[in-house]
């Protein structure tokens, strides 16, 4: 699984510099989803500010996880049907 930019396709790293309402936000970490239905969480913290920062939804950056195990049905290649 990898959180990658939706306009883009490029990785999401720590450390990438994103805006956020024209502002540059320091990417400080990031969760995986931890059920299907899950988006993951990331990490911002604005400019020089100390701390961990503030916690959004990957969307709120612009990005989105792909190749994700635990949704099978958005890549049928992997699935394996049994109608026996």
């Amino acid at each position: 699984m990898r959180l990658v930019y939706t306009k883009t396709g490029v990785e999401v790293k720590l450390g990438d510099v994103v805006q956020l309402d024209g502002v540059d936000h320091l990417v400080t970490y990031f969760t995986e989803p931890h059920k299907p239905s899950s988006s993951g969480k990331v990490c911002i913290r604005w400019g020089e500010q100390t701390g961990l920062g503030h916690e959004y939804y990957v969307n709120v950056i612009g990005a989105k996880w792909i190749e994700r195990e635990d949704q099978p049905w958005r890549y049928p290649q992997q699935l394996e049907l049994n109608f026996n």
